[in-house]
């Protein structure tokens, strides 16, 4: 009843012709940004001079000048980005510079265009990009001019990779080793840089073989009689590639001790015996490997690489 009577009360006092109060009208929402402003490489030019000389002598001066490619007279912010606020206000914090970039956006930037070419289909997955290397770490964009992107000449191939891969330097000081440190061929001879389908980024030779075959077409085959290690494992099962100690770039001082690797009484799987063994056998019982002519199995053996007139390799 109380409820009633406070209801009636507020009626009576309303005054004539009032009206329940509008609901206030929602804030305006925010203008949008405007769009970064692209300003063309001429606008670069005053402030970078020597690097839009470089540019005008690079490779990637077909950005500027091939319409097809959507970034005709802006080739510059094709990887800087919009450069209208850097400009207008000399920032280098409002320009994009992939060299300062993490490794993973930085090959985005630079895959923008080169994904799946054929020189670089394998680069996203080469070992280089698993361990966060950018493709700024190996190719000057700006510096080399009409040299192109990366050194061409074996020295400065050889240098730019030593720069990493200290170890593997190293190993060519050894005796016996690839001619590098001479300049005659260089890392990208064997490598391939942006990946390759064989193990360590080897280069392959007549679509998938190694690359070793390249230089080595002498010891290629299909052989009649083929040596197992040669077929299944490749020339790294005995040979160091990148320099050894021993003569031939062999994997172990003696000949004979590389050999008994395979050619020893070790396990066997389950089946009857094969004539001549599939991958490897004992030594028939009068090599004596106490007799000195006996420690030198390539005096006999040696077809080693495969033979096509006799199963025992003998020539």
């Amino acid at each position: 009843m109380l409820s009633n009577r406070i209801a009636a009360l507020i009626l009576l006092c309303w005054p004539v012709g009032a009206q329940t109060p509008a609901p206030a009208a929602p804030a305006p929402s925010p203008a949008p940004a405007p769009a970064p402003a692209y300003v063309g490489s001429e606008t670069c030019q005053p402030c970078h001079e020597d690097i839009y000389n470089a540019f005008q002598k690079s490779p990637h001066k077909l950005v500027d000048t091939q319409k097809r490619r959507g970034w005709e007279g802006k080739a510059c912010e094709s990887c800087h980005g919009p450069g209208g606020k850097h400009a207008e206000s000399a920032d280098k914090a409002a320009i994009v510079n992939p060299a300062h970039l993490p490794p993973a956006e930085a090959d985005r930037d630079c895959l923008k265009c080169h994904l799946n070419q054929p020189t670089h289909i394998g680069r996203i997955q080469s070992s280089h990009a698993k361990n966060e290397v950018a493709c700024t770490a190996c190719h000057s964009i700006h510096r080399n001019g009409p040299n192109g992107l990366v050194p061409r000449r074996a020295a400065a191939v050889n240098e730019l990779c030593a720069s990493c891969h200290t170890a593997v330097w190293a190993e060519f000081q050894r005796p016996y080793k690839h001619r590098l440190p001479e300049g005659a061929m260089s890392c990208v001879d064997c490598h391939n840089p942006h990946g390759s389908i064989l193990p360590a980024s080897a280069q392959s030779y007549a679509a998938n073989e190694p690359g070793c075959f390249r230089c080595h077409g002498n010891l290629r085959g299909p052989f009649t009689f083929e040596h197992a290690p040669v077929r299944l494992e490749g020339c790294g099962s005995c040979h160091e590639p990148h320099g050894s100690a021993n003569p031939r770039m062999l994997a172990r001082a003696e000949v004979r001790y590389l050999c008994l690797e395979c050619h020893a009484n070790l396990p066997t799987a389950p089946g009857p015996i094969k004539n001549p063994p599939a991958l490897g056998g004992v030594p028939p019982a009068f090599h004596d490997l106490l007799s000195p002519q006996f420690r030198n199995c390539t005096v006999c053996h040696m077809k080693v690489h495969g033979s096509y007139v006799n199963q025992d390799l003998l020539r």
